[in-house]
């Protein structure tokens, strides 16, 4: 008995119901029904009245039912259109990561699908992202520290940025399709998606190793799978179809809709057709006429088709296929090809015709429109779409069947997120070198342990149904321990000459105001300081010299209640015979001298204050030169006297007192002279020959003298 197959395709507008059988070899249409829906209870391949949609399939059913007997199992697909596409990126730290492996290129790529799971979650209504099946994604790029690289493999870096375009399947729209076939009576037999509908019975697997875009438009969106290396690599839609053509022949020759929609497939068949507007006037309108009066709703068909096609694959494809009603557009073929850089000849409109396996009758419909539902039909006795049930951690996780199903695929349903399983790296200890913040980094969280029937797998390993799966996190990395030594490294040393001595020194190294040793281990949040740049300051500090910067202050002394100024620094010093300040920075090799400017002598201090210490004057005594000093100013200090020569430090209070005369008398001589006059013997003194006494004044050039007299004996 030759297998019959029922399936329906349940469109925007319609319901298309066909039966199929199988023979050895082919597949012959035995009936085909189409109903366009009451109201509109279909958007965007979304049930969005399950009731009036089963009224519909019902219906179908029925009619069919009426000639071929009972029908309770139907093959189904669930719509391109309802697939939701979402592009994002994801940014991970691999700074200190050791080379980049497949393991971990797997890991940033199925995260990046997760990202793009959850954001279109909250872009649908915050659904959770568990409410959508990944059908497929594809990388659009890598980058490595912002250049754009075509592998990550084996590489090294600080920052890897991942960027993919997913496409989802919400979870809503198979159930309710699901539920829509019961209430019509009805048991989903297999289940499949539109695109892969077309595709396979289009493009058979070995052709699938090429770069082919098929483009399905039907009334409201056109939906585009895109094949390479073997498999369907991305899945788009744009909501721009054959309604948007069919309006703009309505608007450009003033027809209802569904005469225009009428005028547009006569046009494409026949290449001319008559046409009768809302007015009563009957006009001829060929096929160029129609083209060049709708090029501008063409040409947006066609933008929006490239756009989602580069989009999806980032190029042209080698080939495009178009199917559907709105395939049969004017020009659009031609459109497209010139668009897209493709010769004319690789972009096509396919119809059942091209259907090897189906066997060519009479009652065969023509045409691209049903290369659908046909195609649905073949793929889902062919290639049934199934649930597979899967135990993550305990749980069991049931997967739409689409393609090749991974671990990755399994960790996505069951919504646990990738990018946490890996360990996190330790905590980073934040610290300030000289002002300057710096983030020691924790080390690297380890891998997840993954097991598949407690054995090690893969995230890209594949899985089937039955397979239970165990995810255990990785563990987290610790917090970094890092001496001052492991920061700085070895710490330069610097020879400095004090006076002649050579001094060896280090900078200086504190942390949160302490001096430390390179052995403390930075905590977080310290304030270290490294001085590198020793200033003269400094550096009498390290040689516990630091009271030559106290003797930096002038030298000042007291006289009479007034202050003077002796010198504007007690201690002068010099860096390489050149004065200096305190703050002053040095360098490796600098000498510095110091030199002092106290005590200082009595007679210096006189002599600072223009006070001369002495009068004199010269007289000859005896026939002898003699010059006689007298003190003119004297200074003491509480109240006694100080000598020419004795010392005087910073800061001393001192009187400066002035002598009562200047006159000199021939007394005075005597201080300068060596005579004894205490014998007893009688002498006279004479000043200028003239007899004189001790208290005679005497001026410069005087002539004196001095005899003794002779005893006069009894």
């Amino acid at each position: 008995m030759k297998e019959r197959i029922f399936a329906l395709d349940i469109g925007t507008r319609s319901v298309v119901g066909l039966l199929l059988e199988k023979t050895t070899n082919a597949y012959e249409v035995i009936d085909l029904v189409s109903k366009e829906h009451d109201e509109r209870t279909m958007v965007d391949g979304q049930i969005h009245d399950v009731r009036s949609v089963s009224e519909t399939i019902a219906s179908v059913k029925h009619i069919l039912e009426e000639q071929h007997g009972p029908l309770h199992k139907v093959c189904v697909a669930a719509a391109g259109r309802a697939l939701k596409t979402k592009r994002t990126s994801i940014y991970q730290s691999v700074s200190g990561q050791p080379i980049i492996d497949d393991e971990d290129v797997t890991h940033l790529e199925l995260s990046a699908v997760q990202q793009a799971q959850y954001e279109l979650a909250v872009e649908e209504a915050e659904m959770q992202s568990t409410h959508y099946y990944c059908v497929g994604y594809s990388v659009l790029r890598y980058h490595l520290d912002g250049q754009e690289l075509g592998s990550l493999i084996d590489q090294q870096g600080e920052q890897v940025t991942v960027e993919v375009i997913a496409t989802f399947l919400p979870k809503v729209v198979v159930e309710s399709l699901i539920a829509a076939l019961h209430r019509a009576g009805l048991e989903m037999k297999a289940l499949t998606l539109e695109p892969i509908a077309a595709i396979n019975v289009l493009i058979p697997p070995s052709m699938r190793r090429l770069n082919v875009a098929l483009v399905d438009i039907g009334a409201g969106t056109s939906d585009i799978a895109i094949t390479d290396s073997g498999t369907v690599t991305a899945y788009g839609m744009v909501p721009v179809a054959g309604d948007e053509i069919t309006e703009a022949i309505s608007d450009h020759y003033l027809l209802d809709f569904p005469l225009a929609e009428k005028a547009k497939k006569d046009i494409s068949t026949q290449q001319e057709t008559t046409i009768t507007d809302i007015l009563g006037f009957e006009t001829t309108v060929t096929y160029n006429d129609l083209a060049e009066a709708i090029d501008p709703a063409i040409e947006k068909l066609s933008i929006a088709i490239r756009d989602e096609i580069l989009l999806l694959n980032h190029k042209a494809p080698k080939a495009i296929m178009l199917v559907g009603g709105g395939s049969l557009t004017p020009e659009l073929s031609k459109r497209l090809a010139s668009m897209l850089e493709l010769p004319e000849n690789r972009v096509a409109v396919r119809g059942i015709d091209a259907i090897q396996s189906l066997k060519k009758t009479d009652n065969l419909p023509t045409g691209p429109a049903y290369v659908t539902p046909i195609g649905i039909a073949i793929a889902s006795n062919q290639n049934p779409v199934q649930y597979i049930s899967i135990t993550v951690n305990d749980r069991t996780i049931r997967l739409f069947d689409i393609k090749t199903l991974t671990i990755g695929d399994c960790l996505l349903a069951a919504g646990i997120e990738i990018k946490k399983l890996y360990g996190r790296p330790g905590m980073a200890k934040l610290i300030y070198l000289n002002g300057n913040q710096l983030t020691l980094k924790g080390e690297h969280g380890t891998a997840p342990v993954i097991l598949k029937n407690q054995q090690p797998c893969s995230l890209s390993d594949t899985i089937q149904n039955g397979d239970i799966l165990s995810v255990t996190k990785g563990e987290d990395g610790t917090s970094p321990d890092v001496t001052l030594k492991d920061l700085l490294g070895e710490l330069p040393h610097s020879t400095i000459t004090m006076n002649g001595q050579n001094h060896q020194i280090q900078p200086a190294l504190h942390v949160n105001g302490k001096k430390q040793m390179l052995t403390y281990i930075v905590q977080d949040r310290d304030q270290v300081v490294l001085e590198t740049n020793h200033t003269v300051r400094s550096f009498l500090q390290s040689i516990s010299q630091e009271w030559i910067l106290e003797e930096t202050e002038p030298f000042d002394i007291t006289v009479n209640t007034k202050e003077h100024r002796i010198a504007s620094h007690r201690i002068t010093m010099l860096k390489n015979k050149k004065k200096v300040h305190p703050e002053s920075t040095l360098q490796d090799g600098d000498q510095l001298t110091t030199s002092k400017h106290y005590p200082i002598e009595a007679q210096v201090l006189l002599k600072h204050l223009n006070a001369p210490t002495n009068h004199s004057i010269e007289v000859f005594f005896n026939n002898r030169k003699l010059t006689l000093h007298k003190p003119i100013n004297i200074l003491t200090k509480n109240e006694e006297p100080l000598k020419t020569s004795d010392l005087i430090y910073p800061g001393q209070n001192l009187e400066l007192k002035e002598t009562n005369s200047l006159n000199f008398i021939f007394q005075d001589v005597f201080r300068h002279v060596d005579i004894d006059l205490t014998q007893g013997r009688n002498f006279k003194i004479y000043r200028n020959e003239q007899e004189a006494t001790f208290f005679e004044p005497i001026h410069s050039g005087d002539r004196l003298e001095l005899q003794w007299l002779k005893e006069v004996k009894n």
